[in-house]
């Protein structure tokens, strides 16, 4: 690292001899996209609320990801970190999730230069595959069926840097606490006809807690050509990650040390390959063609060292059994109870994905009967090959809570599945302009899924996982806006959108045969596509001329009725055992108010200064009753009631952030938030105390010495406030002794902290 700082620090103070720096300016985003592909509406006649980031915003804030800066800036978006691991948080919005984890019930649809990018097998949202130096923008929607599968509470657009949108070089590396080093290299260039655009990035850290080190290496790059009438883009990216993320621990054992863990590794190592071309089409001034094809391939693998539910038969004969049944190995034999086999599992999968498939739309811009019109059709096709195998080998636990295999693996727990997905999308959304106040849109998309499930280890016909499903939708949506006045904009909006259940959810959905995710497979009943029927309204607006500056601000309401939802069941000892199933209604409704405000010169010429806040109410609740296992007595049944409500969702959160820069060259901000008490996963009946709420504060500060240089750092979690962001109940007793028995496991967040860095950019 010393071999890299030096040569820059030297090259940025010699440019500061003759550099001067320049304004800096953020821009604002009056132009949002209307699908995938993008196209382009005015948001203001967007019945909907639409959040947008760009690159600018997200290297001031010097936020570690994309998800980091959605949880410390966006209305109604918070985190869990289910995994522990700074690359792996679950995202949440309006009480929507986009996680990592297989076994979430993703309602969020993400995507890359219009490319899907939730994951075929489960739906899942890979956060650390795209380098944050990469993304020039990124725009999050409320539920819109344009957006396709998953977009029951929302979607997420991004968009990647060309060397037109980022014509500069540029070396950024920090380091600090925890071992965290990361460097990442930017370069872009156009000739206005060809340009290139590359992102490198090497993010590496011990981890905080024990054994929890993380390495992650990124790629990013593009090829664009520029015509009169139209453009192309080659995109590849690639990665080599490995994330330790030891988990919820129990919290007992917490309160006496922090920093432990519970069993370990939890490792995940994701290594994708992505390549896109797209390219747009100016037909006339008023007929745009634009469309993509990719291929994308994901090859993960996962080990989790656990505790174990087997344990020798109570009538003496000297077996290992599972609920007094005896245990199989994978050669056919019994196993006998010894301590090699007892107190430990190690669970490990390999899942390999490969999808390809392209999009093609054409919008239509111009008049229609003399009023102002804005019309998008649009096709996409996706289709994707997973092969997927899990096993679990027996073992025991160290000293330390780590495990030692003993070489003999489950029969039960084995899988190897292959699955086929197909899904093809038809869509159209038009804003048509009643007259220059009120203005009409009307979407909708047509999807068709197949699921092919193929069994490579069981030939049992009553038990293989062999299976062909299909499922078809057609969601529209509805809405209006209507200018009060010059400032002030009323909107309201109804719309439908669809989730299929995912190959991972058809072959996990048996009560009688709970699966350990992500591992153990059964053939189960089949489920019922997840429908979400929206409804939303509010006020947007500004009050520039009274600040004599920028002062944006929304106030609105939503509610999301969730038709067959499905939510996964825990049974048996482990956390991460159970099963799948619809269970009827839920519902969301809540309330969503923020501000921006910012003002030059406030207070002199020198100071200019940048304000933020949202709140959100949310209330998440089941509107059907059905059973569940005790969190308390693994034994016990107890029945969920209509209005209970659901589990790792907070009621209320708040966030503020105030930043002020001066002479134009230095940078100081600070960013605080407030996360409300949610239930425990496992909890759905709410008859436990709820894991309480937390206020956390970060800081940031830069200063440009010359526009070529800069030194940042920052400080997260000033008053190193003890908090946790997860809890779920799970067994701890058998491992740590009798007086671990509190049942409840949490997710610890990182104390205080801090890194320090520089940018040289040229």
């Amino acid at each position: 690292m010393n071999k890299l700082i030096y040569p820059l620090l030297t090259f940025a103070i010699s440019q500061s001899v003759f550099a001067e720096d320049k304004p800096h300016d953020l821009g604002i985003m009056n132009i949002v996209g209307v699908s995938p592909l993008g196209g382009s509406i005015e948001a203001d006649k967007l019945p909907t609320p639409v959040q947008t980031v760009t690159s600018d915003e997200l290297e001031k804030s010097q936020s570690l990801s994309l998800a980091d800066y959605l949880n410390r800036y966006l209305g109604s978006v918070t985190v869990n970190e289910a995994q522990n691991n700074p690359l792996q948080p679950d995202i949440y919005y309006r009480g929507f999730v986009a996680s990592p984890l297989m076994g979430m019930p993703q309602g969020l649809s993400t995507y890359v230069n219009g490319v899907r990018f939730n994951e075929p097998f489960g739906d899942s949202v890979n956060w650390d595959l795209l380098p944050q130096g990469a993304i020039d923008s990124m725009a999050m929607y409320s539920s819109n069926p344009v957006y396709g599968l998953n977009s029951l509470g929302g979607s997420l657009a991004i968009k990647t840097k060309t060397g037109f949108s980022a014509p500069k070089h540029q070396v950024e590396v920090y380091g600090g606490s925890f071992g965290r080093i990361s460097e990442e290299l930017t370069t872009g260039w156009n000739n206005g006809t060809w340009g290139y655009f590359l992102d490198l990035n090497h993010f590496d850290e011990d981890g905080w807690r024990n054994f929890s080190p993380t390495k992650a290496d990124r790629a990013f790059g593009t090829l664009s050509w520029r015509g009169d009438k139209g453009s192309l883009d080659l995109t590849l990216g690639g990665n080599d990650n490995n994330m330790l993320g030891n988990g919820a621990t129990p919290i007992q054992l917490l309160n006496e040390n922090r920093k432990a863990i519970f069993t370990h590794l939890d490792q995940t190592i994701t290594r994708m390959f992505f390549s896109e071309l797209s390219g747009s089409y100016d037909v006339t001034d008023n007929i745009e063609v634009s469309g993509n094809g990719y291929f994308r391939q994901n090859r993960m693998k996962t080990f989790n060292g656990d505790n174990s539910d087997y344990a020798a038969c109570a009538n003496g004969s000297g077996l290992l059994c599972s609920d007094e049944t005896p245990v199989m190995d994978t050669n056919g034999n019994i196993i006998l109870a010894n301590d090699a086999v007892e107190g430990a599992t190690r669970n490990s999968s390999a899942t390999q994905m490969r999808g390809k498939g392209g999009s093609l739309q054409t919008a239509f811009t111009g008049d229609l009967f003399k009023h102002g019109n804005n019309l998008t059709v649009g096709t996409s096709y996706d289709v994707s090959e997973i092969h997927y195998s899990a096993d679990t080998e027996l073992g025991s636990l160290t000293a330390d809570r780590g495990t030692i295999g003993s070489g003999v693996f489950v029969d039960e727990s084995k899988v190897r599945l292959h699955a086929g997905t197909e899904a093809v999308g038809v869509f159209l959304t038009d804003t048509f302009s009643i007259t220059d106040k009120l203005a009409a849109t009307v979407a909708g998309r047509y999807n068709h899924i197949t699921v092919d499930m193929q069994d490579k280890y069981i030939n049992d016909n009553e038990k293989n996982l062999n299976g062909h499903h299909t499922f078809e939708r057609l969601n529209p949506s509805v809405g209006l806006t209507y200018k009060l006045v010059d400032n002030v904009t009323v909107y309201g909006n109804y719309s439908e959108s669809a989730r299929a259940p995912t190959a991972m959810e058809l072959s996990c959905a048996d009560p009688d045969a709970p699966c350990k995710l992500p591992n153990s497979f059964v053939s189960d009943p089949p489920l019922n596509q997840v429908v979400a029927k929206t409804w939303e309204g509010g006020f947007r607006g500004n009050l520039n001329k009274l600040v004599d500056g920028k002062m944006n601000w929304n106030l609105g309401f939503f509610h999301t009725i969730n038709h067959d939802d499905i939510i996964f069941h825990r049974a048996g000892n482990l956390a991460s055992q159970g099963y799948f199933s619809n269970v009827g209604e839920t519902r969301r409704y809540g309330i969503e108010a923020g501000t921006s405000i910012d003002k030059e010169s406030l207070f002199s010429t020198i100071d200019d200064w940048h304000f933020s806040t949202n709140y959100t109410y949310l209330n998440a609740r089941y509107l059907d009753g059905f059973n569940i296992q005790n969190p308390l007595n693994a034994d016990e049944i107890v029945q969920v009631q209509k209005g209970d409500k659901i589990a790792s969702l907070p009621e209320h959160v708040f966030k503020a952030a105030l930043s002020v820069d001066l002479w134009k060259k230095a940078s100081l901000g600070i960013n605080g938030m407030y996360s409300g008490q949610q239930f425990f996963r496992g909890d759905e009946t709410n008859m436990t105390k709820a894991l309480g709420g937390y206020w956390v504060f970060n800081g940031t500060a830069e200063y440009k010495f010359t526009r070529n240089f800069a030194l940042f750092g920052k400080v997260n979690n000033i008053f190193d406030t003890n908090y946790n962001t997860f809890g779920v109940y799970g067994q701890a007793s058998d491992v740590l002794g009798d007086k671990y028995n509190d049942g409840r496991f949490v997710s610890p967040a990182a104390p205080r902290a801090g890194w320090i860095g520089v940018r040289l950019t040229m």
